[in-house]
């Protein structure tokens, strides 16, 4: 045997080798599991390298810790309210969130997620709406602002909330940001320099060890809140960037779904954005105060609980979430997603729903930005076609939003997409609204839209490009991994 066919020997081997251990490593997840094994097969050697980065599962431990939640009683209150409804004497204050009591005791058992219903809800639609009341409410800030993003930009809109973030520092409030290293890969902590000498603390969620090297960058933040003075909080699908004012040629219209609240539910926010901030922060870690979980001030009586999922749980909360809503459903379902990629059993409930009569709405943008996810996207579309679901195509620039809403009376909006990578390794946070006018008020929303989209019919779906239904095969298969 010659030294090449050695060499070749050798090498397969090897990636036998390195298949098995994935296949070892991915057998919770077949789909994930036969993706991986054709970037291996197609890519030798360099596959395993990519899977490294890209594919291992992050340690199922205990990331966010944070003692001082039994000061603020979130404890003895979760297991009230799982008592309450078990026992069928909790108090809830109209039938809606009665109504709803199945999903927010599965958010109660399986996510720690306490059930507020004294909330007051303001949706914004459009990022300088959003930005604008942001801002306003820093203005007013008195005690701390705490905000955290998955992209930071150091451009117009960054700039400028830098420098109102160090005018309030230098007021003596206390100013935290934290944002996640990959989305906000153009940003350094020196853009920060003139905050931090104020006073403003600024922390990386996971950040590279070794420069252009970070095994963890598959997992990311891919969280928005902002909190101020524990009594506003703010959540939903806008970075920070001009991008998210539809400055970018590219996207044109940004359109987006954010919700800032006042009232109990803002603690929940609070104490996500503590536990991620202390994950992240080796200096600067936040302790109990009562400044953090003053008294709300709500005048509405919105019903609420914050669910947060990530690599690092072993039930996948909110896509339980939304499999939940959609079952739930009897006459309407109301989807915005910019990526569309479900897995097998979201898929399913979508696709029984649409079987069963129930009106099944989903709107995806025209516009991609990440090319494979766009035409994984309109793979899943057909299938949804053939169950006679309603297909709308947002022509107006590109919809961002995450939003779902059942019968228009419970809805949710938040950070996750309806993909793999909002399920499984992302991390995310949702508000899970059980109000009527709220969701009413999204679904008015949502058909404004239509008027700017362009319905997707089953006969034109039938007729694209053979070029198109191959693109749609490719990224189908890596779907799993995307």
């Amino acid at each position: 045997m010659d030294i090449y066919s050695m060499m070749l020997t050798v090498f397969l081997v090897l990636n036998i080798i390195l298949a098995a251990f994935v296949i070892f490593l991915e057998r919770r997840d077949a789909g994930a599991t036969w993706a991986w094994l054709m970037v291996l097969f197609f890519l030798p050697l360099l596959g395993f390298f990519m899977y490294l980065f890209f594919g291992q599962n992050l340690t199922r431990r205990k990331m966010f810790q944070w003692e001082d939640r039994k000061k603020i009683g979130i404890d003895e209150l979760l297991n009230n309210q799982i008592r309450g409804i078990k026992e069928k004497d909790f108090h809830f204050r109209n039938d809606i969130i009665k109504n709803s009591k199945d999903l927010i005791y599965m958010h109660l058992v399986n996510n720690d997620s306490v059930l507020t219903q004294d909330n007051e809800v303001r949706i914004f639609t459009d990022g300088k709406e959003k930005f604008n009341s942001l801002v306003e409410d820093i203005k007013n800030a008195a005690d701390h602002i705490h905000l955290q993003y998955y992209i930071f930009k150091r451009d117009n809109l960054g700039k400028s909330l830098i420098n109102l973030l160090t005018e309030k520092a230098k007021e003596g409030v206390k100013v935290r940001l934290l944002y996640d290293e990959l989305g906000s890969r153009s940003l350094h902590k020196r853009a920060f320099k003139e905050l931090i000498a104020a006073g403003g603390e600024i922390e990386a969620f996971f950040p590279s060890r070794l420069h252009f090297i970070n095994l963890r960058i598959n997992y990311r933040n891919h969280r928005k809140i902002a909190i101020i003075d524990g009594r506003i909080g703010y959540v939903g699908g806008f970075n920070v960037g001009d991008e998210y004012l539809g400055l970018n040629p590219k996207f044109g219209y940004w359109r987006d779904t954010h919700l800032r609240i006042r009232g109990s539910a803002v603690h929940s926010l609070q104490t996500r954005f503590i536990l991620d901030w202390n994950q992240a922060s080796h200096r600067h870690d936040i302790y109990y105060a009562p400044k953090y979980f003053p008294l709300t001030e709500s005048r509405d009586s919105v019903g609420m609980q914050i669910v947060t999922s990530g690599p690092d749980s072993e039930w996948e909360q909110i896509k339980n979430g939304y499999i939940k809503m959609i079952s739930s459903a009897r006459k309407s379902i109301y989807i915005q997603t910019p990526y569309f990629i479900p897995d097998a059993s979201l898929l399913d409930a979508l696709k029984i729903a649409a079987l069963s009569g129930v009106e099944v709405n989903i709107m995806v943008p025209n516009k991609p930005d990440h090319m494979f996810v766009y035409w994984a996207t309109y793979s899943y579309i057909g299938e949804m076609l053939k169950a006679n679901a309603n297909i709308y195509i947002y022509e107006n620039g590109f919809i961002h939003a995450k939003t779902l809403i059942v019968d228009e009376k419970v809805s949710s909006v938040g950070t996750a997409n309806i993909d793999v990578r909002s399920f499984r390794l992302n991390f995310e946070v949702n508000a899970f609204i059980y109000d009527e006018d709220v969701s009413k008020e999204l679904t008015e929303s949502f058909q404004e839209d239509v008027q700017l989209s362009t319905n997707l019919t089953a006969e034109n779906y039938r007729n694209r490009a053979l070029k198109i239904k191959l693109k749609e095969s490719i990224s189908r298969l890596l779907s799993p991994i995307l």
